[in-house]
């Protein structure tokens, strides 16, 4: 089976463009896939992932959040993004998905931020159901070990002390992942520091919104997305029912996971086909 990758630049509703790649069966199953990326992680990662499902009929899109990327139009000292903006990019995506393919059911499938994301899309509702990678809060508490002294360091030294000598911060240079947009981590900073994490800035959030179906998957030795942080995320659809699995690699004969590994393609006969296995029951 034959599938098409085109791409295309969307206008979203904060009068930006982002980048969109759109991976599409040469037989449809009438089913689409929006991925939402983590942060700082460029939609190229999750290729392989959106070619395998492709090929089994879904279409499939990717897409760099403002400022990431494809999608960085301008240079990023001068990105105006923040984390509110990604979500409207993911809003932007849903409905272009939608638009494109009416009579499809769409999953939205969120890697790390692009589950925390799910609270400020207006167009959430768009998504016939949602399946969360990794998708947890940052508040440190959540966290032990290196994992959580890690997380300390990055929202009470890095950020605020490098972000403001570069006007960005410049996680390429000490090894993380892409620059990101000053407001954004400014935004995330606060957020990190705070016990209720997003709900600490805001009060009317679009979890309890959402009555589709939702898989929650996240994986010990994950030093971005312990279990405590990725159920605290887990228990805000308030509304529907979560299916909710720490998985155990050892349990299932594979290979360690931790934050990046499910989009690897050494898991597609195990945590791809589980996905595929739950998007076909829910």
């Amino acid at each position: 089976m034959k599938n098409n990758v085109r791409s295309t630049f969307l206008k979203t509703t904060s009068g930006h463009t982002i980048s969109v790649t759109i991976f599409s069966p040469e037989k449809s199953n009438n089913k689409s896939i929006v991925i939402s990326s983590a942060t700082g992680v460029l939609q190229k990662f999750y290729a392989k992932f959106a070619v395998h499902f492709s090929y089994l009929g879904f279409t499939v899109y990717t897409f760099d959040y403002f400022g990431i990327g494809a999608s960085n139009t301008k240079h990023i000292k001068h990105n105006t993004a923040t984390v509110n903006t990604w979500a409207l990019d993911q809003a932007a995506v849903l409905k272009f998905a939608k638009e494109e393919q009416v009579q499809h059911k769409i999953i939205l499938l969120t890697h790390s931020i692009g589950g925390q994301l799910i609270g400020l899309n207006p167009e959430i509702h768009l998504a016939d159901s949602i399946i969360t990678i990794a998708s947890q809060s940052g508040y440190w508490k959540h966290f032990k070990g290196i994992p959580k002294y890690r997380l300390i360091a990055f929202w009470y030294v890095l950020i605020p002390i490098i972000t403001p000598l570069f006007g960005y911060f410049p996680a390429k240079k000490i090894g993380l992942f892409e620059n990101l947009p000053k407001h954004v981590v400014y935004q995330w900073r606060k957020w990190g520091t705070h016990p209720e994490y997003m709900f600490g800035e805001f009060n009317d959030l679009q979890f309890s919104n959402i009555k589709c179906n939702v898989l929650s998957l996240s994986f010990p030795r994950d030093s971005y997305a312990s279990k405590a942080s990725a159920d605290w995320l887990a228990s805000k659809f308030t509304n529907t029912k979560v299916d909710r699995r720490h998985l155990i690699p050892e349990d299932l004969h594979i290979e360690d996971v931790q934050h990046f590994g499910f989009f690897r393609e050494k898991f597609k006969d195990s945590l791809w086909q589980l996905t595929e296995n739950w998007i076909d029951t829910n």
